[in-house]
């Protein structure tokens, strides 16, 4: 039995905490899904009015894409990835007390509420990815970050059930029926506050903030199997950092001054964008309204959206064990015909059977026959099993692995924020759709995932196991690390002198590994 070092078992962990980040996303996101459904939180705010409904939502996006654009990769480069995850915690518990201790009948606070813990979740979610993928080893970054969509499940999960639970003891809850399953958001941001301390900081945050070897090279020790693989890694690196000073620019102008980080960009920001309109975005926002076309109970449309949260997680898992082996284009393909086909079947089965009307406290309001629900459930679950190991874990892989170090942290807060841009866009003019087209609205997700098909196939190239800092040759530009050797006279840009080739004492020896492997420019 192959037997696991200890390095790569601490990868893992640290990688783990990082990836926490994404807990709040999905917990956030299936909360006002879920608090939509009491009776309490409309009463409590005074039965708002569909448009204020839809401010609520849109209030959270804005403050995500505030801070995905304009915070997040600053925060993250002036003051290193752990800070900014800890930053964006540390809103997030403020606006979970603001959200649940909103003034009855304030709507307005709850509103600011959703619109700090929107920027606290832009700067975190910027800052988590970029982490993870500075720490992993290439031949496991896929596996690695494919947790980080994983734990959008778990966090989808947490929120569902803890929402089940109140529906089901309403009556004694009164409205904290709501307030539960919002204050409970606490949960995961203070956990990770408590761990954030004693974690590393990443070799490239330190390497690009004065050049702090001796810090990089002891986090590297904690996360690489040998000596040589430390200095190895040191060296591209620092040739990396070298090239986009000297040749590009040590800025973000370097997003529109390079041509290859501008395609990756723009690469990045359909991707995140398709993400959204696959028909995803639509379902986290507005399963409810979705199942009650089909389901009367709203006991029982808690229990769908808890029971999807957790195959959501099942099915991410499946990116775990695809992603390194067949590749992200592979799983970005098959997902997208996946899911096409499920949305072609979700028309086809709600437009092709009998509608069927009953009374509700004297409205007459439209639904399916039983066996019909069952199938348009299934079919739904269908499609989370392709999308979440593809367009749900595979996009945030991609795009946290594509772009050089000079931009890394701007280009993954822009290019994820896109998320939110495309869903608070689309979902304006969701409910109008599905009210006038009813089930008709599910053949325009069909054709948009065979339209990302077609453009992933022709437009995204495979990045599976390419280093970080050999990222740009796919994408027509320089190689990074080669250049820098030649800045910095290196014969070999890929390794440093070998480790065992030094004597003396471990002082002396480390002295000798970064001035052999990485000489001094002559003036």
């Amino acid at each position: 039995m192959a037997i696991v070092h200890s390095t790569r078992v601490y990868n893992w962990y640290i990688s783990m905490v990082a990836a926490s980040c994404m807990v709040l996303y999905g917990y956030d996101a299936s909360v006002y899904n879920s608090v939509q459904g009491s009776s309490n939180w409309v009463n409590y705010f005074n039965k708002p009015a569909a448009n204020v409904i839809g401010a609520v939502n849109t209030a959270y996006t804005v403050g995500a894409i505030v801070a995905g654009f304009f915070l997040g990769g600053p925060i993250a480069d002036r003051f290193g990835r752990r800070w900014g995850m800890g930053i964006g915690c540390f809103l997030t518990i403020i606006a979970t007390f603001i959200q649940t201790f909103a003034p009855r009948h304030s709507i307005g606070t709850f509103i600011a509420g959703r619109a700090i813990i929107g920027i606290g979740q832009g700067i975190a979610l910027t800052a988590g990815p970029i982490y993870i993928g500075e720490l992993a080893p290439p031949e496991i970054r896929g596996k690695v970050m494919s947790f980080w969509q994983l734990f959008y499940s778990v966090g989808s999960f947490l929120a569902y059930w803890i929402n089940y639970a109140c529906q089901l003891h309403v009556a004694k809850l009164g409205e904290w029926d709501w307030k539960i399953v919002v204050i409970f958001q606490i949960m995961v941001p203070i956990y990770i506050l408590v761990l954030l301390p004693f974690i590393p900081e990443t070799p490239r945050w330190y390497l690009q903030h004065g050049d702090r070897v001796d810090d990089a090279r002891a986090t590297l020790r904690r996360v690489r199997e040998t000596e040589q693989e430390v200095e190895d890694e040191i060296l591209m690196i620092r040739e990396a950092l070298e090239f986009e000073k000297e040749a590009i620019s040590s800025s973000y102008s370097a997003l529109w001054k390079d041509r290859s980080v501008r395609k990756r960009l723009i690469l990045a920001f359909i991707l995140n964008a398709g993400q959204q309109v696959t028909g995803q975005g639509t379902l986290n926002t507005y399963s409810t309204i979705i199942y009650k076309g089909v389901f009367k109970s709203q006991s029982q449309i808690s229990l769908i959206n808890a029971l999807n949260a957790t195959f959501g997680i099942i099915f991410t898992l499946n990116a775990t064990w695809t992603v390194d082996r067949f590749g992200r284009k592979f799983l970005f393909i098959v997902g997208a015909i996946g899911m096409a086909v499920c949305m072609l079947a979700v028309a086809l089965v709600g437009t092709k059977t009998e509608t069927i009307y009953y009374l509700s406290k004297g409205v007459s309001k439209p639904t399916k026959a039983e066996p019909v629900g069952i199938a348009i459930t299934f079919l739904l679950f269908l499609f989370i099993f392709f999308y979440k190991p593809s367009w749900g874990a595979t996009t945030w892989i991609w795009t946290a692995e594509v772009f050089s170090m000079n931009v890394r942290a701007q280009a993954v807060g822009m290019a994820s924020q896109t998320q939110n841009v495309a869903n608070s866009i689309f979902q304006q003019f969701f409910p109008i759709f599905l009210a006038n087209c009813g089930f008709s609205t599910f053949y325009f997700f069909f054709a948009i995932n065979v339209v990302l098909a077609v453009f992933v196939h022709f437009m995204i190239p495979e990045t599976r196991r390419v280093s970080l800092e050999e990222m740009d040759v796919l994408f027509g530009g320089a190689d990074h690390v080669e250049k820098g050797a030649d800045l910095l006279h290196v014969e070999d840009a890929h390794h440093a002198v070998p480790v065992q080739e030094n004597k003396g004492s471990s002082i002396e020896a480390n002295e000798i590994e970064v001035s052999s492997a990485v000489p001094t420019k002559t003036v």
